[in-house]
């Protein structure tokens, strides 16, 4: 005995296969998109704090500087972003010099987000990247000796 099928039946099927790829390819390309600023956002975040210790834990101001730089491009690593930290940082300070007591050290981690899948031709011309940025201010020990 052989079964017959509706012709029309078969063309339901591919056009609901259609519309399924349609909306779910860039449902997931939103969620991978998505995905990835947010480990900017929490890298930046660990980045501003971890720096800002470690400018105020440092014995100088410039070696300070260079833990901060390393601690932000530790933090940035970790979560699959292969960055140089020095170029991302910003450092502030209330007094001069840097580590006197009772100062506080304000820094500033900003970073762009490249899209997933954009050509990097195309990025020189069109700004395909989204900006994270976080800060964070630390205050200097009161009970030390003023570091250069």
């Amino acid at each position: 005995m052989t079964e017959r099928r509706d012709p029309e039946s078969g063309a339901a099927v591919v056009e609901f296969l259609g519309v399924s790829v349609l909306l779910l390819v860039p449902l997931v390309y939103l969620v991978v998109a998505l995905a990835q600023v947010h480990a900017a956002a929490f890298a930046v975040e660990g980045a501003a704090r971890e720096a800002s210790r470690a400018v105020v834990t440092a014995d100088s101001s410039s070696e300070g500087t260079a833990r901060a730089a390393a601690a932000t491009r530790l933090a940035l690593g970790d979560q699959g972003f292969d960055v140089d930290g020095a170029e991302l940082l910003t450092v502030e300070c209330s007094a001069d010099p840097c580590l006197t007591p009772g100062a506080t050290i304000g820094v500033s981690v900003r970073y762009e987000v490249p899209l997933p899948l954009v050509p990097a031709g195309l990025r020189g011309w069109v700004p395909l990247a989204v900006p994270v940025e976080a800060a964070h201010v630390a205050p200097v020990e009161e009970h030390v000796a003023v570091r250069p």
